[in-house]
């Protein structure tokens, strides 16, 4: 009997498991029939609802447009299940359909005029309750059907609506749901709705205070013509016509918008901002790129309320800055620097790569060009900002990465970790474009002192005096490197640079001889008696065009002041003789260019002539006096210290025939820069070989004569010199084979860039008094 017991009262459990999974599954089955009838229903009226359209007359679009609306609303009122995705209803059909009936009715009316349906839609706050719906995603994937309905009304519309209340005041609302939450299904849409709010505010700035929120929420006193318009809008029956048909009501509902953005901007949300930055963090590189787009459309608006709240009440500025150190400290801590120079260029948002290829060509190439790539972006959006915005977003980048990061970078004591460095601030200055970015570069590397340079005060600044100091480095590469950076700084459009490095210590031009006349050494032929024997030259005779001519005074006309034997009515002698200067000072046994076609003076003159007219076009916006300081207004009692910049290159320039080749060749191509400049006072002393130089002064004239002079007495210690230097001319214009090493090469390749230099400079002297002759009255 137990066992029989037992054995009923198992099948009685199992009888109803199996009941109760019959029951289930019948439940189940009747939930599923019930959707799919939801479903086929949906389908059925909209197709209904088409064929209706299609036979029946056309309803007068206001009631079609009322009709879509209601379908919606009544679907809210009728449905109980809330679970089926909304794209098995009929909500974004009609959607849709509102929409296009929303277009139709302006294209049939004049401009700027609002039909029925639009008043419509603003009397009975439509937006306001899509707002509603999207925010709570009922039914699921309403949110994205708002977005897209915002943004179409938004993009297709002509008709300003963002000034109407109930328009910027949804759309506001709903900019605070974009960028919750990362790579959510509907940051597509989110980043399109963001991105036409953008545009519609760089078409109108002025809008852009609807979207300064004031977080307090304190009661705004407002004046009573704002007062009067904020309740002429709540109170009075709303007709949906633009603000533009009611004269002064735009004004009105601005002053209310801003008057508290404007007076209290550290109260201010600025959510358009703060919701790009949001999904500049997406996975998705497309979103991050447009919500930099749209960050670059609201940093160049005008209004000065928008551009603090920016700075101040956004993270913005920390976006930019954290990006950058990210990936500056991605960088392998060796680079080769010829790998940083030829690297390509690659504007931000077209950086497309593969990491294969990359590191086929070299390691750390990928985290260079997003390096690369970042730079350019916060070079273009300080470029396009707001004055003031730029200056902030500027300041911040030098204190949050140039100092923070790669100052102490720049005074490591690592010669691979200081060539790296260096070879990537190169790269840096070379790529910035925006103004107010450069300023704060500049400033950072050379200090903002604009007072006359002293030797004693050179150690203040100590960036500045480590990298003038790497220019000598007992590494080459290191110089050469600290070189080409310091050859870039002088070309960019910057005049701190140049006053920086060179024009505040010849500002009162006291490296010029101040003893009484009497007092002076006596000139032989009108020279010093040290001078180098100037021969004639060929290329210039009598029959010098006029256009050469120095007629009036010019900015280029310093040396007759103090050589008057050469001041001649036409100014003929004066080029003449200066031009000389420079071609004669190497002595014909240590020339060799004339053995090799193709290398004489006149083929540096197409290169300074066009250099030169770069140079005047940056320089054109300085102001640079045309003449030179008058001595009376200058002091010439002050003692002349010619820079530390200048000591250092005239020191290498008189090592010229001890140093590599390569690094003669650097610091000629910054001595001739300085020499391109048009400012009068930089062209008296690197280009005019007649000046009275005080004692104890030097000038880079006086720096090439004695490097000469050293040479003159070495040649006679080389046997076949003259075959010599031939051949190596040879072998570095690649018209000889390298063979058996040449005794003396060293001194050899620095006598040929010395005479390359005196050609080049005697050219850059010709270009500049030929275009000081060609502007003179």
């Amino acid at each position: 009997m137990p066992g029989s017991l037992y054995e009923t009262s198992n099948l009685e459990r199992g009888g109803n498991n199996r009941k109760k999974k019959i029951e289930e599954f019948s439940r189940s089955s009747r939930e599923k029939l019930v959707q799919s009838k939801n479903k086929m229903f949906s389908k059925f009226t909209s197709i209904l609802q088409h064929a209706v359209e299609a036979l029946a007359p056309s309803l007068p679009l206001q009631e079609d447009f009322v009709y879509h609306w209601k379908g919606i609303t009544h679907y809210y009122i009728e449905t109980s299940d809330d679970k089926a995705p909304v794209t098995d209803t009929n909500i974004p059909s009609h959607l849709e359909q509102m929409l296009d009936i929303l277009t139709q009715e302006e294209a049939e009316r004049e401009s700027g005029e609002t039909g029925p349906c639009m008043e419509y839609l603003l009397h009975h706050k439509i937006l306001e309750t899509l707002y509603t719906l999207g925010k709570a995603d009922c039914p699921p994937g309403m949110k994205q059907q708002v977005l897209t309905f915002y943004t179409k009304l938004l993009a297709h519309i002509r008709q300003p609506l963002l000034p109407h209340i109930n328009v910027h005041r949804p759309v506001q609302k709903l900019i605070r749901l974009c960028g919750e939450v990362l790579a959510a299904p509907t940051e597509n849409e989110e980043i399109q709705f963001l991105c036409i709010v953008c545009a519609k505010l760089k078409q109108d700035p002025y809008l852009v205070n609807f979207f300064l929120e004031n977080k307090s929420k304190r009661p705004e006193i407002k004046s009573p013509a704002a007062t009067e318009g904020v309740m002429e809008s709540v109170l009075a029956p709303d007709t949906g016509q633009s603000q533009a048909d009611h004269p002064g009501q735009p004004q009105a509902a601005a002053a209310a918008s801003t008057s508290s953005p404007t007076n209290n901007n550290n109260t201010n949300n600025y959510n358009l901002v703060t919701s790009l930055l949001n999904l500049t963090k997406s996975p998705d590189g497309r979103i991050v790129v447009k919500a930099c787009e749209g960050l670059m459309l609201l940093v160049s608006l005008p209004e000065p309320a928008a551009a603090r709240c920016l700075t101040e009440n956004t993270d913005l500025c920390e976006l930019l800055t954290d990006r950058l150190v990210s990936f500056y400290k991605a960088l392998p801590p060796s680079m080769d620097p010829l790998d940083i120079e030829t690297v390509e260029s690659v504007n931000w948002g077209l950086d497309v790569y593969n990491l294969k290829e990359d590191a086929a060509v070299f390691t750390g190439k990928r985290a260079l060009i997003s390096f690369l790539s970042w730079l350019d972006y916060c070079d273009q959006l300080i470029k396009e900002a707001q004055k003031s915005a730029a200056a902030v977003m500027a300041k911040a980048v030098r204190e949050r990465f140039f100092v923070s990061v790669m100052e102490p970078q720049l005074m490591q004591t690592s010669e691979v970790g200081i060539l790296t460095s260096t070879a990537l601030l190169n790269r840096i200055v070379r790529q910035v474009t925006s103004e107010a970015l450069l300023q704060e570069i500049v400033y950072f590397l050379l200090g903002e002192d604009k007072e006359a340079e002293t030797a004693a005060a050179i150690v203040q600044n100590p960036l500045r005096h480590r990298l003038i100091e790497h220019c000598d480095h007992l590494s080459d590469e290191i110089s050469i490197m600290t070189l080409r950076l310091f050859e870039q700084l002088i070309q960019k459009p910057n005049q701190h640079i140049l006053h920086s490095l060179v024009l505040r210590s010849l500002e009162e031009r006291n490296f010029l001889e101040n003893r009484p006349q009497e007092e002076r050494e006596p000139l032989e032929n009108g020279q010093p008696h040290d001078a180098v024997d100037l021969e004639e030259d060929p290329l210039f005779g009598d029959d010098l065009s006029p256009d050469s001519r120095l007629s009036g005074s010019d900015w280029f006309g310093s040396s007759p002041q103090h050589s008057p034997d050469h001041a001649k009515s036409d100014g003929k002698t004066e080029v003449h003789k200066i031009v000389n200067s420079f071609l004669c000072l190497v002595p014909d046994e240590a020339k060799s260019s004339y053995h090799v076609e193709g290398t004489g003076y006149d083929t540096y003159l197409r290169d300074a002539h066009r250099q030169f007219r770069e140079f005047c076009g940056i320089c054109q916006r300085w102001d640079w006096r045309g003449n030179p300081k008058p001595l009376e207004k200058c002091n010439l009692d002050m003692a002349f210290y010619e820079g530390h910049f200048l000591k250092v290159l005239f020191d290498r320039m008189g090592r010229i025939l001890d140093q590599p080749y390569d690094v003669n060749l650097q610091v000629t191509a910054v001595l001739s820069k300085l020499s391109l400049l048009p400012h009068p006072h930089l062209h008296e002393y690197l280009l005019d070989p007649y000046i009275n130089l005080a004692p104890g002064c030097r000038s880079l004239f006086s720096v090439i004569v004695r490097v000469v002079g050293d040479l003159m007495l070495r040649i006679h210690r080389i046997p076949d010199f003259t075959p010599k230097l031939l051949l190596v001319r040879k072998r570095l214009l690649g018209l000889e084979p390298e063979g058996v090493t040449i005794d003396h090469s060293t001194l050899l390749e620095g006598v040929i860039v010395l005479e390359e230099f005196c050609k080049e400079l005697a050219a850059i002297a010709f270009v500049k008094y030929h275009a000081a002759a060609s502007s003179s009255p």
